[in-house]
């Protein structure tokens, strides 16, 4: 099966210094043989991952830069990206944190996009998004049917796929038997690969929270310190004593990659600080770490929850919120039965656990994303809510 839809994509040959090469010639292969050509930009390069994604209208840079695309190829359902380009990670916010970036990186192996801007328009811009992909060697594609594969990946679930950018056709066999040869996204932990190698200390207050890193965004780190706290920022694997080391007041338990059933030593870890009393907060992959670590678990997702528009029922007031959310993987929530964690948070479209709160001990979690970044404002309240906890409980 083949789609090509090059014909919809405006070429642009020369804007101001880039030069944009029409040779580039670019390839996308799912692994049931689906085949979508189009016109390739950033680095020439063949990666293989998962295909996803993502129905947020902006914040391309914000997602592109978040480690929980570690190991993914990312569409953007939205028609048109780079309009506004990219800005500089030279520029931080008072904590010396890049304000436009969720990481210092790209962290998703490569795009799909329908029609790529290769003018854009923004005070702020540095480079397009063109030159910011192949300066970092990540590969896109645009002028592909993003609809339809969007369709596919919606009934036949997400799938691994190869991306090839290059100046000659690479034949479709040897795509294939990349992804052959390639383990499911499940079977990698890349939380390993985007978890720090040591412990990293952020602000200066005396209230400390302790961040197990599993491959956090900036923006939860910055909402940690606009609260006040100092943040530790520890690797994934780290153990129980190392954390109570810190003596922290609480514990967040951050976004990540993957199946959480690879992050194990998390697990074990946590399980501690439970038994130990200690107040925590999971946050999207945390909030799956959180449920296996009390005897819960968790399953993939057909194609994930992964946009800026995605509706939440908070079942403690059955209001609705608007939240961002970037995951592919669920809590069960039959097997919290026994476990002392109840649902708090429910995905208004599907129905699915977005919330846990254990009815006796400072333990909560949520699957969404509160810090946003890219999307809504409307939950930053939980972060509020952690910071009254732990304080509550000190």
């Amino acid at each position: 099966m083949r789609a090509s839809t090059t014909g919809f994509c405006r070429v642009l040959t020369k804007v101001g210094k880039e030069e944009t090469d029409q040779r580039l010639k670019a390839t996308l292969v799912l692994e049931d043989g689906t085949v979508f050509k189009g016109v390739g930009f950033g680095a020439e390069k063949v990666v293989v991952g998962e295909v996803v994604f993502t129905t947020g209208m902006v914040g391309y840079h914000e997602s592109l830069t978040d480690p929980s695309y570690r190991g993914q190829i990312l569409c953007f359902t939205y028609p048109l990206i780079g309009n506004y380009g990219v800005p500089s990670y030279s520029l931080l916010d008072e904590y010396g944190l890049p304000r436009f970036f969720e990481s210092w990186r790209i962290q998703a192996l490569g795009i799909i996009i329908h029609e790529l801007c290769l003018k854009p328009s923004h005070w702020r811009a540095e480079k397009t998004l063109n030159q910011w992909l192949a300066e970092e060697g990540v590969p896109g594609i645009y002028g592909v049917d993003t609809r339809m594969l969007t369709k596919k990946l919606r009934v036949k679930g997400v799938m691994m796929g190869a991306l090839a950018v290059s100046r000659d056709e690479v034949p479709l066999d040897v795509l294939l038997e990349s992804i052959s040869k390639t383990p499911n996204y499940g079977e990698v932990n890349f939380v390993a690969e985007v978890s720090p190698k040591e412990d990293k200390v952020y602000g200066s207050s005396d209230e400390v929270v302790v961040l197990i890193d599993c491959g956090v965004k900036l923006s939860i780190i910055r909402s940690l310190l606009n609260r006040g706290f100092r943040v530790v920022s520890v690797p994934y694997n780290t153990s129980y004593e190392h954390v109570m080391s810190y003596n922290p007041l609480g514990v967040v338990i951050s976004n990540g990659p993957g199946d959480p059933k690879q992050c194990m030593d998390t697990v074990n870890t946590v399980r501690k600080l439970f038994d130990a009393d200690v107040p925590m907060l999971g946050i999207c992959l945390g909030n799956q770490i959180l449920a296996l670590a009390l005897g819960g678990d968790t399953y993939k997702l057909k194609y994930g929850h992964r946009g800026q528009n995605k509706p939440c029922i908070n079942l403690e007031t059955n209001r609705c919120y608007v939240t961002s959310q970037n995951h592919g993987y669920a809590v069960n929530a039959e097997s919290l039965k026994g476990t002392g964690l109840r649902v708090w948070w429910l995905n208004a479209d599907d129905k699915t656990v977005e919330g846990i709160k254990h009815e006796e001990k400072p333990c909560m979690a949520v699957q969404f994303h509160p810090e946003a970044t890219p999307g809504p404002l409307d939950c930053t309240f939980i972060f509020d809510q952690f910071a009254q906890m732990v304080r509550g409980y000190a």
